[in-house]
């Protein structure tokens, strides 16, 4: 498995980024899991009904609509 940083923008704007391993390169919503796995643990289980199957990624769009967490970059790490 390779391991991939993936980049983001946290609540205070600072650049912060997440080790991931995965076979290939993750998408924007499984980074967005990830993130949200990462920094609120309590809400990983999180209904997001709201956006489900009317936006591409409903985790990366609740980050940044509630949170202001935005993802950067997704590389493979170095």
């Amino acid at each position: 498995m390779k391991e991939w940083e993936v980049i983001f923008a946290d609540q205070k704007g600072v650049p912060t980024s997440l080790l991931l391993h995965a076979e290939h390169c993750p998408s924007e919503e499984d980074a967005a899991r990830a993130i949200r796995t990462h920094l609120f643990p309590v809400m990983d289980e999180l209904d997001l009904n709201d956006f489900q199957d009317r936006t591409v990624s409903p985790t990366a769009r609740w980050l940044k609509e509630h949170s202001g967490v935005t993802i950067t970059t997704i590389q493979e790490a170095p």
